[in-house]
């Protein structure tokens, strides 16, 4: 029996531990926990784990910028897939976006994740063309 709740500071070990042992799921400095911790606290009602047997073996964060909502992380324990933890995961992050009006939900997710492609379009999202994201450090 797994349960989902919202995600706590006091997750963040098992889902570091997680995060790192997902193929596809690239870490940086934004992922130290002070990063964590001030993204939670930015995002409250968004972040989601799974918990099953006193574990952490799903993850999700997600927030907004007023208008669209962002979804980051999601990770599922590969002994745990297909038990549909990941949609279940999405779902309660879009659920709170839609209870603040938030429609429209976009994740990035890595060129090579075939994984990950074919989690997103089995789920019914769209892959999107025409643009490409650039960033910078400030």
């Amino acid at each position: 029996m797994s349960i989902i709740r919202e995600m706590t500071i006091e997750d963040y070990d098992q889902a570091f531990i997680l995060w790192s042992q997902i193929e596809g799921l690239v870490l940086s400095e934004a992922d130290s926990k002070p990063n964590i911790a001030s993204y939670l606290q930015r995002n409250q009602g968004f972040c989601f784990v799974c918990e099953a047997d006193n574990q952490v073996v799903g993850t999700i964060l997600a927030g907004h910028d007023g208008r669209r909502g962002f979804i980051y992380h999601l990770a599922v324990n590969p002994e745990y897939r297909k038990q549909r933890i990941g949609h279940r995961l999405v779902e309660a992050s879009l659920a709170q976006l839609r209870e603040i009006g938030i429609e429209k939900c976009h994740i990035f997710v890595l060129e090579n994740n075939d994984l990950g492609h074919s989690f997103w379009t089995a789920a019914g999202w769209e892959k999107r063309s025409g643009f490409l994201v650039y960033s910078k450090t400030p």
